[in-house]
């Protein structure tokens, strides 16, 4: 895996001397997080809101390669929750705008890096120019066999639930017995049931909630705060969160 950095850090730097270090044990398979501080970042600067969230793409851009570089096999952004709706329609509209300009500018990047994109949420909610923005580049990267990159969008955890009991009732109906449902069964019905469940959440900006992120997938993830705002999380601090998921025993419940 060190080959896939050479020509990116300085033999001296911090961030080599990092990945020297994370490397010597087991990378967490599934990585999710809570991008946050775009708004906190931009005020502290004088600037609009916006020129945080535009910023915050580069964030985006760096913590996908380095996932790519590191072999991460899932990264699962929270990029707009159900909930941000209710934020000042500029802003909703700005975002959104974001949004189509990320999926139309980033693909070649996705596929140079091998990144397999992939969206969850309620994605039909969206206006007809982002879903098929959407459906162009889930189709295109289908095949990439790297990294699977999954952005949640109009995004909510019990909502995931919700509907995850509405695919239920609408299968099988008068048919469903409580002999049926456990863990297992309600799993196959979450918006992407082949991805792991995270082995790490990260939240940026120094808040202190999961705010409503992939409730039932997290149940065992190990948690990692950081006070650093969005905008400025970098590889770096990518890869202090890792090492110190990788000082942690996870015990499942277990002793």
């Amino acid at each position: 895996m060190l080959k896939n950095f050479e020509g990116y850090f300085d033999r001296d730097s911090e961030e080599y001397k990092l990945l020297l270090e994370i490397l010597k044990k087991d990378l967490p398979s599934h990585i999710a997080i809570i991008m946050d501080g775009n708004g906190r970042w931009a005020k502290k600067r004088g600037l609009e809101r916006i020129e945080g969230h535009k910023a915050g793409i580069n964030a985006v851009r760096e913590i996908v390669e380095t996932s790519a570089r590191l072999g991460i096999k899932y990264l699962t952004l929270y990029a707009f929750s159900v909930e941000n709706w209710k934020r000042p329609k500029k802003e909703v509209l700005q975002l959104m705008g974001l949004l189509k300009r990320y999926l139309r500018e980033e693909l070649p990047l996705l596929l140079k890096n091998n990144v397999r994109l992939r969206t969850m949420g309620r994605i039909e909610e969206l206006d007809a120019t982002i879903r098929g923005l959407i459906h162009h580049v889930e189709r295109q990267s289908a095949k990439n066999d790297g990294l699977n990159l999954n952005i949640a969008l109009n995004y909510g955890g019990r909502t995931e639930i919700v509907d995850a009991f509405k695919k239920i009732l609408d299968g099988y109906g008068e048919n469903l017995t409580p002999s049926m449902i456990d863990e297992s069964f309600i799993s196959k019905y979450l918006y992407l049931p082949d991805v792991p469940d995270p082995d790490l959440l990260i939240r940026t900006s120094g808040e202190l909630r999961v705010s409503n992120f992939l409730l039932w997938e997290i149940a065992y993830t190990e948690l990692y705060f950081t006070k650093v705002f969005w905008p400025d999380f970098g590889t770096k601090e990518f890869l202090f969160a890792i090492r110190d998921f990788q000082k942690r025993e996870r015990r499942f419940g277990g002793v």
